[in-house]
């Protein structure tokens, strides 16, 4: 394979890039196929004959394997924006790259004469759904379908617009994407990457289609991979019982300080989450304050919080002592092997230690006896 590059003591020149490839394809695709293209592209735009470049140039260039390079214009190919023509050396690694007009293709596939379809043709030339107005009316009507436009009016502030509504229903259909993936695309895009643009969502959604990932459960299992955060984000909500709900930002800010903070591990959260299960209405500063109570304490592991149960579990017997008065007849049974003779001035307590239940008797029979020739005149 070749490319020209033109000759020249300081690179001075420019290489004009379409938007089309900035906005629809590069979100879509990974930072070295994306250098990839725009180094080939560079060299095929100089058209110089006297340099002779290939992907081992590429490779060395950019710092990276020659199977990268190869991969990536694997992949541009399968985007449908470039052209591999083989040479007849039969070599299938030795070929010339074809960059396509993007604002060609873009036209051929977006804008088919009206002459050539019929009244009720909904289809395009690549087979691709076109939502029409009356489709977007009886979608609104879908109790799924509306409450992902309310989700998404939410993460992005403001509401969407009919065509916007049109586009993401054509991602559903082309892309075999249900609501709830569509949902965390656009939540994804605007609280981890910053960026409210619908195309660049759209570019999200292609990239998850071509990795396979159509579903939430598939998604979840990309992002423990690649996004630990918005991991922690997606579990932390599930087994709170909020589903597929999304954290609101102030929701977040409390998650991400129980890790960033806090030092915790995701198996702790999820440990005080459990703490839910006897409470009707969880939430995030229930959850916080339990977390927070952990932290003051130095708690940090599970083995921290067996501990401190074995601890206070000590503590509540050493707090609840004994009745001694009436553990007292007890102690008598064991020091003399005899039950004591019980009268009903036992029930009251007794001023001093030094009389015995006999003597007591003795000195109230004394006092009523003195108490009765009194009253008598004796």
């Amino acid at each position: 394979m070749s490319f020209n590059l033109e000759t020249t003591e300081i690179d001075l020149g420019d290489t004009p890039i379409e938007n089309i490839f900035i906005n629809d394809f590069m979100p879509m695709a990974d930072g070295t196929y994306v250098k990839v293209y725009l180094l080939g592209f560079k060299y095929a735009h100089d058209k110089d004959i006297d340099i002779q470049v290939n992907n081992e140039t590429i490779a060395k260039n950019l710092n990276i394997p020659l199977s990268d390079v190869l991969r990536a214009w694997d992949f541009w190919q399968n985007k449908g924006i470039i052209e591999k023509i083989p040479k007849k050396n039969g070599n299938e690694y030795d070929y010339e790259v074809k960059f396509l007009n993007l604002k060609q293709l873009y036209i051929k596939n977006n804008y088919k004469p009206v002459s050539s379809m019929s009244n009720n043709e909904e289809v395009s030339s690549n087979n691709s759904y076109n939502c029409s107005q009356k489709d977007l009316i009886e979608a609104n009507k879908i109790a799924t379908i509306n409450e992902m436009f309310n989700s998404i009016d939410y993460i992005m502030r403001r509401q969407l617009v009919p065509n916007e509504k049109k586009k993401i229903l054509e991602w559903m259909y082309n892309y075999n994407m249900n609501p709830d993936i569509i949902v965390k695309a656009f939540f994804y895009s605007v609280e981890k990457k910053g960026i409210r643009k619908v195309n660049y969502v759209e570019g999200i959604i292609r990239n998850w289609y071509d990795s396979g990932i159509t579903n939430v459960e598939a998604l979840q299992e990309q992002l423990k991979m690649k996004d630990e955060r918005y991991y922690r984000y997606e579990r932390i909500m599930k087994y709170l019982g909020y589903g597929k709900g999304i954290p609101t930002e102030s929701q977040m800010k409390v998650i991400d300080k129980w890790f960033d903070n806090y030092d915790f591990s995701l198996e702790m959260v999820l440990k005080a989450c459990e703490n839910t299960n006897k409470i009707s209405n969880p939430s995030i500063n229930y959850i916080d304050g339990i977390l927070s109570s952990w932290h003051s304490k130095g708690i940090k592991t599970l083995d921290d919080i067996e501990k401190k149960d074995k601890i206070q579990e000590k503590k509540d017997i050493d707090n609840k002592g004994y009745d001694y008065k009436k553990a007292q007849p007890k102690r008598q049974i064991r020091a003399t092997g005899k039950q004591p003779v019980k009268t009903r001035f036992h029930n009251f307590e007794q001023r001093t230690s030094n009389y015995t239940s006999d003597e007591l008797e003795e000195i109230v029979r004394k006092k009523r006896e003195s108490y009765y020739f009194k009253v008598k005149g004796e």
